[in-house]
């Protein structure tokens, strides 16, 4: 299995080996950086990187810009860390997304358990958003459908179309239920639309189009054989 990366963010090389150390003996892989533009050289050429602990005061970029910038392309998990204690930086901090906020002193252990702890939870929040069944994955995160392993093109309302098949499995779905749930509720057209974008589904998934059924009268179920 890969080792988790985790991306080490402060102008301190001391602070970094205490948490490189650390983090290490949990079994991460951890990258350093020393400034934030450092930091955001090393995050755009390592997408893998599934946390980051960044520290606030840093020369040439500090940690707040860098969050900024990584929130305008990435939910990657961000634990803050900062000498100073104020309520206002905090606040900023959330405002900004980051997941959490660690002042200076602290525990090594402390900030591991953190880590973990926050790993858990992105980790099992990426397993919902992904479905499966029949050999068709849906990821709905990164918006990706693949069939056996293999990438399918689907335009945005076919994929919404298909995650509510599956989320729904086994379910007889009505079209006027369909329609409330994943087109816009301001949507004035008719459920004949349904219609021809289960036709498009369905060819586009080949032989699994078959999975989606229809309910002579009512509409259509998704149900693997």
């Amino acid at each position: 299995m890969d080792q988790i990366k985790v991306l080490v963010v402060d102008d301190e090389s001391r602070m970094r080996k205490l948490v490189r150390d650390f983090l290490e003996r949990e079994g991460y892989k951890v990258l350093e950086a020393g400034d934030g533009i450092e930091a955001m050289d090393i995050f755009y050429e390592n997408k893998d990187v599934c946390l980051i602990i960044l520290d606030v005061m840093m020369p040439k970029m500090d940690g707040w810009q860098v969050c900024r910038e990584i929130r305008q392309s990435s939910k990657v998990p961000i634990i803050m860390l900062t000498a100073r204690s104020e309520e206002r930086d905090e606040l900023q901090g959330f405002d900004l997304g980051v997941d959490e906020y660690i002042s200076k002193p602290f525990s090594p252990k402390i900030l591991v358990a953190r880590v973990e702890a926050i790993l858990r939870r992105t980790c099992s929040a990426a397993e919902e958003d992904a479905l499966e069944a029949g050999g068709i994955r849906v990821d709905k995160t990164a918006h990706i459908v693949t069939i056996d392993g293999e990438n399918v093109d689907l335009s945005y309302k076919e994929f919404e179309l298909l995650a509510y098949f599956m989320e729904n499995k086994g379910v007889a779905l009505s079209r006027e239920k369909i329609l409330n749930n994943v087109w816009d509720y301001d949507y004035f057209g008719d459920a004949r639309t349904i219609d021809t974008h289960v036709k498009k589904l369905r060819s586009k998934l080949g032989d699994k189009g078959d999975y989606i059924k229809t309910v002579w009268g009512m509409g259509y179920k998704f149900e693997v054989d």
